[in-house]
């Protein structure tokens, strides 16, 4: 009986020793583990945060530059017409636009586009950065190629059908159409939530109601298009889905507070940039919760305080264009221009009328004369333009036409 006592006592010892010493391994794994948690979000953390150095190459180019170069890389402008009229060239060779979008009217036909785009590349060959040259090219209503490309379709289709693969072939096909006519920036993907039934502008345009979807879809879609050497420029930041008017046509006011904004509109611009966005476009939408006086495309409060400082959107940020009716009929374009640049935006698109581009231009000149705006800030923005450009590697090489025919035979 005292050998049996005894016994039990040495197997109950050596259980209690054993599982304290399985207790006292699994704590050590676990400190182990949760240190590499907290490194590695460290090592995130600090990849967000941290600015890019100023490469010498870089620094030097903008020790070089005049101020008006320097205010031309920040404006993207829009041309009247089918070719490169006296306009349009003035724009480059004397306002030294960095970029140019073109619209459905502008294209009339593959061989004329061809002929617009390469001429006005030919038109820079003295500036010394190539042209941003941009097109909405979504899919859906919203395709401006001319030609018959095969069809692409909208992104309420792309949602429905929910698949990841194909979403980021429709971004590579996007990306071949927008590179095949000689162009280097798609004014897309939409990473607008549609959340609002009565919205008029996006609908379709929009993945869908659901952020998670919206972020995954348009992230491949995006992705896609990168993999064809075209920036895509995701918009509408911070996201024009609950609006229940067009920014087109009047200024359309989302009353929520940022926490509202979190759950919803934000996930699939601030994923999107985690993923590797380099371009953000900026809506003409008022969000009193955040600024009551200024829309998101002129708000401090919104491009730096909310896009740049909590969601650490490092890359180049755009206003939506400013002739619309949002902006137009509520500001002057200089005004608007200035308060942009200021509120955080690289560049400043001005779409329509050449006039409205010289008053931008000036209005920037001017905030830099009178201290409104320093230069130190435009060389910010400038430093942020040409990094991008290089990145994608843009020249003002002239298209062939081989090019554009390869694409209509492959329909």
């Amino acid at each position: 009986m005292a050998k049996k006592l005894g016994l039990g006592l040495i197997i109950f010892i050596i259980i209690i020793v054993g599982g304290y010493l399985l207790v006292h391994q699994m704590n050590a794994n676990n400190r182990e583990s949760n240190s590499a948690t907290s490194s590695q979000k460290a090592k995130m953390s600090s990849n967000h945060k941290a600015p890019s150095k100023t490469d010498q190459k870089t620094k030097k180019m903008i020790e070089n530059m005049s101020l008006d170069e320097k205010i031309g890389q920040m404006i993207i402008a829009g041309v009247d017409g089918t070719q490169a009229d006296q306009q349009a060239k003035a724009l480059i060779s004397n306002d030294k636009v960095g970029g140019i979008i073109l619209y459905a009217n502008n294209m009339e036909s593959p061989e004329q586009t061809l002929q617009l785009v390469n001429d006005l590349k030919a038109q820079n060959k003295g500036n010394r950065m190539p042209l941003f040259l941009g097109v909405d090219q979504e899919g859906g209503d919203v395709s401006r190629l001319p030609g018959e490309l095969t069809p692409i379709p909208n992104n309420g289709q792309i949602g429905k059908r929910n698949d990841k693969e194909y979403a980021r072939s429709i971004g590579v096909t996007l990306g071949k159409q927008v590179q095949a006519f000689g162009f280097n920036m798609d004014f897309a993907p939409v990473m607008d939530v549609n959340s609002n039934p009565d919205n008029p502008v996006i609908g379709d345009r929009s993945f869908g109601d659901n952020p998670e979807i919206v972020s995954s879809l348009g992230i491949q879609t995006m992705q896609g298009i990168q993999s064809e050497g075209i920036i895509p420029v995701i918009k509408h930041f911070p996201g024009h889905g609950d609006t229940s008017e067009d920014s087109h046509v009047q200024l359309p006011k989302v009353d929520k507070n940022i926490h509202q904004l979190q759950q919803t509109e934000l996930p699939p611009f601030e994923n999107a940039m985690e993923q590797g966005a380099d371009a953000v476009m900026v809506a003409h939408i008022l969000l009193p919760k955040l600024d009551a006086d200024y829309p998101a495309s002129m708000s401090k409060k919104v491009i730096q305080g909310v896009l740049r400082d909590q969601l650490h959107g490092d890359g180049v940020v755009m206003t939506d264009d400013m002739t619309m009716g949002a902006i137009m009929d509520n500001f002057a374009i200089g005004e608007a221009a200035v308060k942009a640049v200021q509120a955080g935006s690289d560049i400043v698109m001005v779409a329509h009328d050449e006039e409205n581009v010289m008053q931008a231009v000036k209005a920037l000149k001017d905030a830099v004369d009178n201290g409104d705006l320093s230069e130190k800030r435009i060389n910010e923005s400038v430093e942020r333009i040409i990094k991008l450009k290089r990145k994608y590697r843009i020249t003002d090489e002239q298209v062939e036409s081989a090019s554009v025919d390869k694409l209509l035979k492959q329909k």
